[in-house]
This record gives structure tokens, C-alpha cells and sequence, in this order.
């Protein structure tokens, strides 16, 4: 059994990340997912919330296959600890592949024990627009023993970092978007307005 690890900040989770899940669940016999909290992020939504809109996501994903899990108990703060629990939950004999986006390409190798990651897992790099996929950031993670793949799928131009700043809805499906109103996510307050704002 092939499965593949997704983890995502999920701030919020975009059309994006459904693209990507959906590509992943036709290539994959399993796809794991959980909301990640990002040692590297800070003001991030509370988790309680990025999980119910990640769990809305995949409940709305257009596909035959129903085989995009959300496993929320794997989220940790280090990717080789949620590997680790992965193999606890999965079995020992399955192929793990981490999914990761061509933005974290450059950074993989200031990982926390980025070897023993990387004996552990497969990678897949999904392209992200404006995150070109450089040679040298792949020669940095071969030396370091990582086996490397590159999907053949380039990721919408949207991102969860646009929406908080410009709060485009076309950027999210229509479940999140519904979750952020009923939620007033995203929202902060003008002071010299004496109102609340999207902002």
C-alpha cells in the first residue's frame, strides 16, 4: 500500500489544497491529512478551526475514490514525529510519501533530523506557482539521501497567505467560505471606526 502525507497549515484551506488532494487520491491507495500546526508560523487560527474547515474541504471533494482521510492525531510539531506516529497507525509494511509544496523545497534540509526523515519517507514535490523548483535545492536534499519525485500537477495560484491579506472567496470553496462567515475568521477590528472590518 502506497500512502501519502499531507500536511497543511489549513489557514484556511484553499480550492488550492483540494486540487492537490484530488490529484492525490487518484495516485495514491491512502491519502492521510491533518492540520498542521507550523513551529515556523505565528497568529495562527486556532486549530480547533482550521481542522473543521480542512474536514469541510475534503466532505466536499469531487471524487469516486473516498480514500482522503483526515487524521488529526498525527499533527505534531515535527514532521519526523508524525512519520513516526504514521507507522504506528498504518503498519510497517506500506510506503509512506510526504507530500510537501516547492516553497518548503529550500528549507527541508534545516529540518529537525532531516536524514532519518528522509529514510523513512519518500518525497513528492508539488510545484507551486511563483516557487520555481531549482536545481540546487534538489542536489541539497539527494545529498541528504532524500528520494525525490515531482508531481506532474502545477497547483492553483491561489494561496492561504492571499486570502487572509486580499480575501478573494474564489480562492476557497464554498463550504469554507460559509464556515469563515458563520466563524468571523479573518476578521480584525478598526478602532477608529468603532467597527469590525474585513481587513
Amino acid at each position: 500500500m502506497n500512502i501519502a502525507l499531507f500536511g497543511t497549515s489549513a489557514d484556511p484551506p484553499t480550492a488550492g489544497h483540494q486540487t492537490i488532494l484530488n490529484w492525490l487520491s487518484e495516485h495514491y491507495d491512502r491519502v492521510v491529512v491533518w492540520a498542521a500546526n507550523n513551529p515556523f508560523k505565528s497568529h495562527q487560527t486556532p486549530l480547533e478551526h482550521r481542522v473543521a474547515m480542512l474536514r469541510l474541504l475534503i466532505a466536499d471533494m469531487n471524487t469516486p475514490q473516498r480514500n482522503v482521510v483526515l487524521e488529526q492525531e498525527l499533527s505534531s510539531f515535527r514532521t519526523l514525529e508524525t512519520v513516526e506516529k504514521a507507522k504506528v497507525s498504518v503498519g510497517e509494511d506500506v510506503e509512506l510519501t510526504l507530500v510537501i509544496g516547492s516553497d518548503l523545497l529550500n528549507q527541508l534540509p534545516r529540518w529537525y533530523r532531516i536524514e532519518d526523515l528522509l529514510r523513512q519517507v519518500q518525497l513528492l514535490v508539488v510545484p507551486r506557482p511563483g516557487y520555481a523548483i531549482d536545481e540546487s535545492s534538489l542536489s541539497g536534499v539527494l545529498h541528504l539521501g532524500g528520494k525525490i519525485a515531482i508531481a506532474n500537477l502545477i497547483a492553483l495560484d491561489v494561496s492561504s497567505t492571499a486570502y487572509r491579506e486580499n480575501k478573494d472567496p474564489k480562492a476557497l470553496t464554498p463550504p469554507v467560505v460559509n464556515y469563515i462567515q458563520q466563524k468571523h475568521l479573518y476578521e480584525c477590528q478598526d478602532t477608529s471606526k468603532k467597527k469590525f472590518q474585513i481587513c
